[in-house]
C-alpha cells in the first residue's frame, strides 16, 4: 500500500486547502474539530478518508484534504524563530551534499526547518542551540513531521558553538551553520570536520558572508557564496508572463571544503 492509498489516521498532520488556496495544518484528534470563520469541520469526517478527499464545513465551505509536503510544513509549522525558506533549503541539501548516513553538525536550529530537511534526506544530525525554547521547538517540529523514529538520528544540546564543539562527538562529514557570526565557529569546525568535509553557512547579509569567507582560508578550498532567487510565472492560456512579485533575497549561502592536514603540504609545495 502506498502512502496515497492509506487513509488518514488519528495523530497524523493533514493540510486543509480552501477555495482561495489558503493552507491550514491540522493534527487529527479523535473528537477534534477544525474551526475557522467558515464554520467547523469535525476531524472524524477526515479520519479514515483518502488523500484528496473534499470535506465541507458546517457553513458549506469546502476543503481539499492532503498530506503536507515538506514545503507546506516549513511554511506553516509552529515557529519560535524565522525559518530558512524552501527556496534555500533545497540548494543547501545539494551544495552540502546531504545524503543517507552523512554525519552533520548543525548550529542555530531555530524552529528546526533545516534539521527536518536534512534528517528526511537520511542524515544524522547533532545540533547545538543556545536557546532551550528553540531547541525544544526544533525537536517538536521534527517529530511532528518525521515521526518519533527520526529523533534517534537527531541529537540536540543546549550549547554555544561559539565557545567550542565537543570533539568527542566528531568527526563530522558536514558543518551547517545558521548563526549571526559563523566565522567564530570555523576554528572549532576545523577540529571536528573530516578532511574533504563541507562547511556551509547561511547568513542574511553580505557583510556576514564576506567575514565568513575571510575565515575560510588556509585549510579550505572551493570557497564560494551564492544567492538563490525564486521567480514564479503566471500561466493562464495565452497569458504567460513573470509574476509581478518574486521571492528575491532571503540569505546568502557560503560554503567551502576542508583539507585537513593536506593544507600544510599544499602550502609547502605552493
Amino acid at each position: 500500500m502506498t502512502e496515497g492509498d492509506r487513509g488518514f489516521a488519528v495523530g497524523e498532520r493533514v493540510m486543509l486547502l480552501d477555495s482561495k488556496r489558503r493552507r491550514y495544518l491540522v493534527e487529527l484528534v479523535a473528537d477534534g474539530e477544525f474551526h475557522s470563520h467558515a464554520g467547523y469541520v469535525a476531524h472524524s469526517s477526515i479520519i479514515g478518508s483518502a488523500e484528496g478527499t473534499v470535506v465541507e464545513s458546517t457553513k458549506g465551505a469546502e476543503y481539499v484534504v492532503l498530506r503536507p509536503t515538506l514545503e507546506d510544513f516549513v511554511l506553516e509549522m509552529p515557529r519560535g524563530a524565522q525559518v530558512i525558506y524552501p527556496k534555500d533549503l533545497a540548494p543547501i541539501l545539494m551544495l552540502a551534499d546531504i545524503a543517507p548516513g552523512v554525519r552533520v553538525f548543525e548550529s542555530g536550529l531555530g524552529s528546526g526547518a533545516l534539521s527536518t530537511a536534512m534528517l528526511r534526506a537520511g542524515a544524522e544530525v547533532t545540533g547545538y542551540e543556545v536557546r532551550e525554547d528553540f531547541a525544544n521547538r526544533a525537536r517538536i517540529n521534527v517529530r511532528s513531521f518525521l515521526g518519533e523514529g527520526a529523533l534517534e538520528r537527531y541529537h540536540v544540546s543546549v550549547a554555544d558553538s561559539y565557545a567550542g564543539i565537543d570533539e568527542s562527538l566528531g568527526p563530522f562529514d558536514r558543518v551547517v551553520l545558521d548563526l549571526p557570526e559563523p566565522w567564530q565557529v570555523v576554528p572549532h569546525a576545523e577540529r571536528v570536520l573530516r578532511p574533504g568535509g563541507i562547511l556551509l553557512a547561511y547568513t542574511p547579509s553580505i557583510t556576514q558572508a564576506s567575514q565568513t569567507r575571510e575565515s575560510l582560508r588556509g585549510r579550505w578550498i572551493e570557497n564560494r557564496t551564492i544567492e538563490v532567487l525564486h521567480r514564479g510565472w503566471h500561466v493562464e492560456g495565452q497569458a504567460v508572463r513573470p509574476d509581478h512579485r518574486m521571492v528575491a533575497h532571503t540569505g546568502f549561502l557560503t560554503l567551502a571544503r576542508f583539507l585537513g592536514r593536506s593544507a600544510e603540504r599544499i602550502a609547502r609545495d605552493g
